[in-house]
């Protein structure tokens, strides 16, 4: 049985720690300062450790005895629990969106006899490994962009926008700068710019750059693509309110100030969908093609229990790439990147598998929906007359967005 010290107990962690334990190969302990958390995932039968994580001492003994340390914690204290995870000898993982954290874990890797893993969520993460799976189909790469969006179902502020995730890690994204590759060069783009507008299966978006969502990649890719950058998803409006919010009543200089309107103005939703959107360009046998790789993951129940979006698409990709470790599927020791994996045995995998809805193709190209789902309607066609076999067909499209994005 492999231990597990999840440090972190808010939303995402959650879904972590019954994802781990429910597998049947993980003994998961739960570290917290909140003692409210730990009595929740005590009350589930989860072992709970009640520290300061910006102690060394308490982490270190704390993390004692378990192989593998799980940050989910905001990206200030990503440095000192790598550095206890590495000085204890375990695998660190997390899901930082913060370049300087992730720069930081890289240094500490320099030393480790362990594996040392941040980004594993979603962006940055997940949309990392498709966008470097979606490239390698082509001889020359020119463009590659990664779009992220979890998006309320139901929006209905000016903002039209719910809080899904961390506010920390929100505001983060929305101030600090991007990196990009412009033109064949490594740059730093301003966050809230390159807005672009695009609708797909009939619904408008809006995506702007926002800070780092691009991981690793611009290093990995360096040389060998001329454009490369990551985006938010957003619906059409956010950005100017956001921009009114930030440079017009000038929040960006009070992020603590900004944090409380959104928290205590914002409504938290599980009723979302993430939506993931990678376009690449470039020649294959000196034909130039372009192709896209898109995925939808709607909230859903999740062995009897309801799971946003957010949740099930972060946990997921953490849960992946450690189990991907554990198994040895992934090198253990060392800075691992997120393109380091391979899509395919990304969504093979136990955890991964949740990437897959039923309705979306696994691999890049033209999605298509689930051959199980349409042999049913033939049988049944069959047995009808054709007088009445013309309702079932001009049906079948209507329903099936529904099956993608219930809206």
């Amino acid at each position: 049985m492999n231990r597990v010290l999840l440090v972190g107990g808010g939303k995402i962690g959650r879904m972590i720690a019954r994802l781990l334990r429910d597998s049947g190969d993980y003994d998961v302990t739960v570290a917290d300062a909140s003692a409210a958390a730990l009595k929740r995932f005590a009350a589930s039968g989860f072992e709970t450790r009640e520290i300061d994580a910006t102690d060394p001492a308490a982490l270190a003994k704390a993390m004692d005895g378990h192989g593998f340390v799980v940050n989910a914690t905001p990206f200030y204290l990503t440095e000192r629990i790598a550095t206890a995870a590495a000085g204890a000898g375990a695998h660190y993982f997390d899901l930082t969106e913060d370049v300087a954290s992730t720069r930081a874990v890289h240094r500490i890797a320099e030393t480790a006899t362990t594996v040392l893993m941040p980004q594993c969520g979603l962006a940055p993460g997940f949309v990392s490994i498709a966008g470097a799976s979606l490239g390698k189909r082509f001889d020359e790469l020119l463009d590659l962009s990664l779009r992220v969006g979890a998006l309320p179902l139901f929006p209905t502020n000016a903002l039209k926008y719910n809080l899904t995730w961390s506010t920390d890690g929100l505001i983060n994204e929305y101030l600090n700068p991007c990196e990009a590759i412009v033109d064949g060069d490594y740059r730093e783009t301003a966050p809230l710019e390159g807005r672009e507008n695009f609708s797909l299966d009939g619904v408008a978006y809006e995506a702007f750059n926002t800070s780092g969502g691009l991981g690793t990649l611009h290093e990995t890719l360096a040389g060998r693509v001329r454009n490369l950058g990551y985006r938010t998803i957003r619906y059409p409006g956010h950005l100017d309110v956001i921009r009114l919010l930030l440079n017009d009543l000038r929040l960006r200089d009070r992020r603590d100030v900004l944090k409380d309107i959104l928290e205590t103005a914002i409504p938290m939703t599980t009723q979302d969908v993430v939506l993931v959107f990678v376009t690449a360009s470039g020649y294959r046998k000196g034909v130039l093609i372009q192709e896209s790789y898109v995925n939808k993951v709607p909230g859903r129940e999740i062995d009897g229990e309801p799971w946003s979006g957010i949740q099930i698409t972060t946990a997921s990709a953490i849960c992946t790439v450690l189990d991907l470790v554990a198994t040895g599927v992934l090198p253990d020791r060392g800075f691992l990147r997120q393109e380091q994996v391979s899509l395919d045995a990304f969504l093979a995998n136990r955890f991964g598998r949740h990437y897959a809805p039923e309705t979306f193709s696994a691999e890049p190209g033209p999605s298509k929906p689930a051959p199980a789902k349409r042999a049913p309607a033939k049988r049944a066609s069959s047995k009808r007359a054709p007088a009445k076999r013309a309702t079932p067909k001009r049906a079948s499209p209507k329903r099936a967005p529904s099956k993608r994005f219930p809206s």
